[in-house]
């Protein structure tokens, strides 16, 4: 059984095909002098998805004919390009705000960055300027260690690579980013943990009455799509299955609300595994309602319009993306009008808004972009082939000179989404493969596990992802708070 602590990266296993599931990571850019140096290490960790943190560790020294090459960002596409470009021919180099990224456990779902990367450099900084006529990137270091010192820096490089991700959207909701929790990083995993453990303390002690203790237990998620839903049953999971055992005089008072704007949930799947996963939840005892809009969120309550006031012990929100302060500084990059993410040509490369034509030497990929008049979804699948695309395109060019050709664009390859639903069940739409591929159940959610445990990236995560899920089903969930 999947730990709490992994919620928070249910965004992209959400809507990924179970071929395409890869580890995520958030990284930013940049490239060092092409000399020998011995190993350093610059450390920092970013407060938002805007900052990226940037590590260093030895150099090579290379050819004047050998391109720097700046990945911003080390997610599912950044993270897939680190590992896949070829270090014979490029100088790489990676920003990002962690050196690793969360699945699972917290003690086994971190990749190191450095372990797949030891002929990179990285730097742990912040980002804050792309200076397209130079060629140039604008850095501050973000080092904890003297945070009276904020050095600044510069990154010359030659091909720069965009994936940064994005941000969770809030719409400009009062009281969302101070009072919600989110589904981004490990520490919005530790943060959901310790909120929940905290209600059911607090509704356990002497004095608090039952209509408090209800308030308390009161968990509300905002957002019907994939991690909204999968978040919603992986609570569920957790509270029935462990919390139950040690808070058995509380379960009558604990609730769950599953609220969405949109007419019904998980939209992107096939209606009836839609439908399927909303009768599970109501049988659950979990409250779905829809087309539902919220006006405000305060300390403990938030103000649903036409419903009025609806007390809360945890909040969760997960309303789809925003883009990050980096990608919206990048003024001179068109973008689309729904979603403010970077535009691109076929073969990825970033649009100029002036002259309407792409950047040579530029590429965006990941969340935080999209292929001019060929709008795809913002998943793992996406990125990770995007990825795959752009690597052979430079690994090509590196080798043999090759440029691909105009009409030689990115093709995507829909493989399918799935989504857990709670108490070993899942779905499994691969309509857009075969029409009779739509599946739900239980084999469905052994498919899930699969996928999950499949494209886990080291033989370590893959073994102890595997024995944490069988020390869950036997033992229980771990609950303490760290």
């Amino acid at each position: 059984m999947m730990k709490l602590s992994l919620l928070n990266y249910h965004t992209k296993y959400a809507t990924t095909s179970f071929k395409l599931i890869q580890k995520r990571f958030n990284t930013t850019n940049v490239s060092n002098a092409l000399q020998t140096t011995n190993t350093s290490l610059k450390l920092s960790v970013s407060k938002q998805q805007s900052k990226h943190f940037t590590i260093q560790t030895k150099t090579r020294t290379l050819s004047k004919s050998q391109g720097r090459v700046i990945i911003l960002g080390s997610g599912w596409a950044g993270f897939r390009l680190l590992r896949e470009l070829d270090k014979k021919n490029y100088e790489v180099s990676v920003v990002s705000p962690s050196t690793s990224v969360g699945t699972l456990e917290f003690r086994c779902i971190t990749e190191p960055v450095r372990t797949y990367s030891r002929e990179t450099n990285f730097y742990q900084a912040f980002c804050d300027k792309i200076d397209v006529n130079n060629q140039v990137i604008h850095c501050t270091s973000n080092i904890d260690a003297d945070p009276s010192k904020k050095e600044e820096f510069t990154l010359d490089y030659d091909k720069l690579i965009i994936s940064v991700g994005a941000c969770t959207k809030t719409f400009g909701i009062p009281g969302v980013e101070k009072y919600a929790c989110f589904l981004k990083e490990v520490n919005d995993a530790r943060k959901i943990r310790k909120r929940l453990i905290d209600c059911f303390e607090y509704a356990s002690q002497p004095g608090i009455s039952d209509k408090e203790k209800e308030e308390r237990l009161h968990f509300v998620v905002v957002g019907g799509g994939p991690t909204g839903v999968e978040f919603s049953a992986e609570l569920y999971d957790f509270i029935s299955d462990d919390l139950s055992r040690l808070y058995p005089d509380l379960m009558k008072k604990t609730r769950m609300t599953l609220y969405d704007v949109a007419p019904t949930i998980l939209g992107a799947f096939d209606s009836h595994l839609s439908d399927y996963a909303s009768k599970k939840f109501s049988r659950k005892g979990i409250q779905i309602k829809t087309q539902r809009i919220v006006d405000r969120v305060e300390k403990d309550h938030l103000i649903i319009k036409n419903e009025g006031k609806v007390p809360y012990g945890l909040l969760v929100w997960s309303t789809g993306l925003d883009q990050n302060p980096l990608v919206k500084s990048f003024t001179t990059a068109a973008k689309d009008k729904s979603g403010q993410r970077i535009l691109t040509d076929g073969q990825l490369r970033v649009i100029e808004k002036e002259t309407n034509t792409p950047y040579p030497n530029i590429y965006a990929l990941g969340d935080c972009a999209t292929i001019l008049d060929n709008d795809l979804p913002a998943t793992a699948q996406v990125a990770s082939q995007k990825a795959g695309f752009l690597i052979k395109n430079l690994n090509a060019i590196a080798k043999k000179g090759y440029q691909l050709p105009d009409g030689k664009d990115f093709k995507y390859k829909n493989n399918g989404i799935m989504a857990y639903i709670g108490s070993y069940e899942a779905l499994v739409d691969m309509s857009a493969v075969h029409n009779w591929a739509k599946m739900s159940g239980h084999l469905s959610w052994l498919l899930w596990r699969s996928a999950y445990i499949s494209k886990s990236v080291s033989i370590r995560n893959k073994m102890l992802i595997a024995y944490h899920w069988f020390l869950t089903f036997t033992l229980g969930r771990d609950i303490s708070r760290f």
